[in-house]
């Protein structure tokens, strides 16, 4: 039976995510799953469809709250529903992320803090736990020519060894975190021979809401409007080969320090 291969994005309706969902439609053929959070489907679907020529029935829709463990685990067995037999990851990119700038030890708020380690760091655990399941194994035939990629969007800022300025504790330190996971998930595709790999982005400053704040403090050459900081990771995602698993690669295909 012929391979079912399709792409991922979690969640992806908003700046950055939003972005990586339509070009994955535009730049490729494949089912492309999508999940989304407190908006309704139809909206989310207009607004990733808005003015692309591609089929419609590409992308496929799914709810998912990252807070929610049962939820995560619901999305990802709706998946399942979806699939045909011999389905598996191509491309998936996680891509949760909040940030809380505090600039010194007292701007530090408990619940902010939790909620910085929730989305950045937890959500991305709990989705390796429900979808990984969906990625190619060691058995599968045929044997892949490249490896799937599982692709988690982190930031330069969670670099122990670049951090030259401080501040933005809790963002910095949850995105070091997210940094071990991905290295660590990467060993574990490894140990299970699967025909994939585990790797982290940094896709610069993207002008969202999320980093609105800080566009005229951001170098011009690391500012993005989402489209082109899309293009950019998918661009240095597919380029990846086997030998660069389980690191940060920056939107320019360089590698990020631990």
């Amino acid at each position: 039976m012929a391979p079912n291969p399709f792409a991922l994005v979690a969640p992806a309706s908003r700046g950055l995510s939003l972005a990586l969902t339509r070009n994955l439609l535009q730049t490729t053929s494949l089912p492309v799953y999508a999940t989304h959070r407190s908006d309704s489907e139809v909206v989310i679907r207009d607004r990733i469809l808005e003015g692309l020529d591609v089929d419609p029935k590409r992308l496929i829709l799914l709810p998912l709250e990252l807070t929610s463990d049962q939820s995560i685990s619901t999305a990802a067995d709706n998946l399942a529903h979806h699939l045909a037999p011999d389905s598996y990851i191509h491309t998936a990119f996680f891509t949760g992320g909040i940030l809380y700038p505090e600039k010194q030890p007292a701007d530090l708020d408990f619940e902010k803090i939790k909620q910085s380690f929730q989305i950045n760091v937890i959500s991305h655990l709990l989705c390796i736990k429900h979808f990984s399941r969906f990625l190619p194994t060691g058995a599968q035939k045929p044997k892949l020519q490249t490896p799937a990629k599982w692709v988690h969007v982190t930031a330069r800022v969670g670099s122990i060894g670049d951090n030259a300025r401080g501040g933005w504790y809790s963002y910095r330190s949850s995105k070091a975190a997210l940094n071990q996971v991905i290295k660590t998930f990467d060993l574990q595709l490894q140990m299970n021979k699967s025909q994939a790999i585990c790797v982290g982005v940094h896709p610069g400053t993207v002008k969202t809401a999320l980093s609105k704040s800080f566009w005229e403090s951001s170098a011009k050459r690391e500012l993005f409007e989402p489209d082109a900081a899309a293009d950019n990771l998918v661009s240095v995602v597919n380029a990846l080969q086997l030998e660069q698993r389980g690191m940060v690669w920056d939107w320019a295909g360089k590698e990020v320090p631990w």
